[in-house]
């Protein structure tokens, strides 16, 4: 007799409790789905700072930072969803071809119905509930899983969510790796994840088991080019705030730099200067830089301090799970440092000649989930855009692609599959049902057998 363990029994009767609520069709309803929304939003402001202690306990984020990243950019998702949610609902009514006269066709957004979100700890409170809003905006049920690396958020998103909504809607489930595992053995409607692209693998496998689709967010080495027109000093600040944002514990940090030969004296200067200018001469004595989020993630990064030539930093503090903001030159292609997702405060600074030498190298990588360019030449950024496969991206800055919800966010290839972020959120939770409507008042005989049309006259319909 086959014994199943207590946490696949629990998930078994939530999920089943969500089917039978998400079947009672009240998560469809528009004015439902604005007052969880609504809920939401409120909840967030009346938690704010155990939002924010949360984080700094767990990877001592700046506040400054963790309100912009975890509080904010959530809050202005919410607020996007409420405005457009009426619109997105509504039946699109899209063209017909002459051919089905008198008929009618339409677009139907329909929920997906119970939904399973995994989060990851870079941004504990943010990728866990971003994701939900579109689910909430879709009409589905959901459950949550925060990651166990961040205990101090997760145990935070599931006070705020398990007091708050009827767990037959909503549910947040805490746990290690066997609950991740009992999560991905049962069949959902829909799951999205948010992390490496190992687990990434593991999740789509699951879910193949099931035939369940997957949103993939993943990451990846994602590259920033800079060129001799760019502006020297802005592009150095901007560079340094995208990297040691949150340690470099983000999925679209640049994670290397290729900077056009000719100007990268002139960049490394500046680039030494703004972490000074940031930091101070002790960054580890900075209110404004984070720590590693673990001790297995500290000893990974501090592997990779003995590669090429340190420009500044270097240094580290397991006791305080510190890496120093870290530049690197004489970096070699093939080395360990390039062989893998830094996901931390260090960068490698590489060189190019042409333009083209760097596309090259780019194009020579997996798909990235993020590009960044630093150049004043169009004819550039357009061969950038016409050559370069990736996620998204900025011209001439950082990162900041993913905060505005009228882009949709996600890789591709190996840096994820799927989009979200405003409407991309709730098309990603939502099944687009076509419809056809047709009319007793006309019945051409000439469609039902026996057939009086020849097929040259039905071939006239393709010209």
């Amino acid at each position: 007799m086959v014994t199943i363990p207590a946490i696949s029994l629990d998930i078994q009767v939530t999920i089943a409790n969500q089917r039978a609520f998400f079947a009672t069709g009240k998560t469809k309803d528009y004015n439902f789905r604005v007052a969880q929304l609504n809920k939401l939003s409120q909840l967030i402001k009346d938690n704010e700072q155990l939002i924010l202690d949360a984080v700094y306990a767990d990877l001592r984020k700046p506040e400054i930072e963790a309100f912009g990243s975890e509080i904010l950019v959530t809050l202005s998702e919410i607020k996007f969803a409420l405005k457009h949610l009426k619109a997105w609902m509504k039946p699109q009514k899209v063209g017909t071809p002459i051919n089905l006269f008198p008929s009618s066709s339409y677009i139907y957004t329909e929920p997906l119905g119970v939904v399973l979100i995994v989060a990851p700890w870079n941004y504990p409170f943010a990728l866990t509930i971003q994701p939900l809003i579109g689910a909430i905006a879709a009409g589905n049920c959901s459950i949550l899983k925060p990651s166990e690396h961040t205990p101090h958020t997760s145990n935070a998103i599931a006070k705020i969510i398990n007091n708050n909504f009827d767990p037959n809607f909503i549910t947040a489930i805490e746990g290690g790796i066997e609950t991740n595992q009992a999560l991905l053995a049962e069949k959902f409607d829909h799951i999205f994840f948010t992390g490496g692209t190992a687990i990434g693998k593991i999740v789509m496998e699951a879910a193949a088991k099931h035939l369940t689709p997957v949103t993939l967010e993943l990451g990846g080495k994602s590259p920033c080019i800079v060129d001799e027109t760019c502006n020297l000093e802005i592009t150095a600040k901007r560079i340094i705030w995208g990297k040691f944002y949150n340690a470099g514990q983000t999925c679209v940090a640049p994670d290397y730099l290729l900077v056009q030969k000719n100007i990268k004296p002139v960049l490394i200067e500046k680039l030494v200067t703004h972490v000074k200018t940031f930091f101070g001469e002790n960054p580890q004595q900075s209110p404004d830089f984070a720590r590693i989020v673990n001790d297995r993630q500290f000893d990974r990064l501090a592997s990779l301090l003995n590669e090429g030539k340190v420009l500044i930093g270097g240094n580290s503090d397991k006791s305080d799970r510190y890496i120093a903001p870290t530049l690197i030159d004489k970096v070699a292609p093939n080395s360990k440092i390039m062989a893998e997702e830094i996901f931390g405060p260090i960068l490698p600074i590489l060189e190019y000649d042409q333009l083209s030498d760097a596309i090259a190298f780019v194009n020579a990588q997996p798909k990235p989930l993020a590009l960044y360019f630093f150049s004043s030449n169009k004819q550039n950024q357009e061969r950038i855009l016409q050559e370069i496969s990736c996620g998204g991206g900025c011209f001439n800055d950082m990162i900041l692609h993913l905060s505005n919800p009228e882009l949709p966010f996600g890789g591709i290839g190996h840096s994820g599959m799927g989009n979200y972020h405003g409407k991309a959120s709730f098309d990603t939770f939502s099944h687009r049902k076509s419809v056809l409507k047709n009319s007793f008042r006309f019945d051409l005989k000439w469609r039902y057998p026996p057939y009086k049309m020849t097929l040259d006259t039905l071939k006239k319909f393709i010209n």
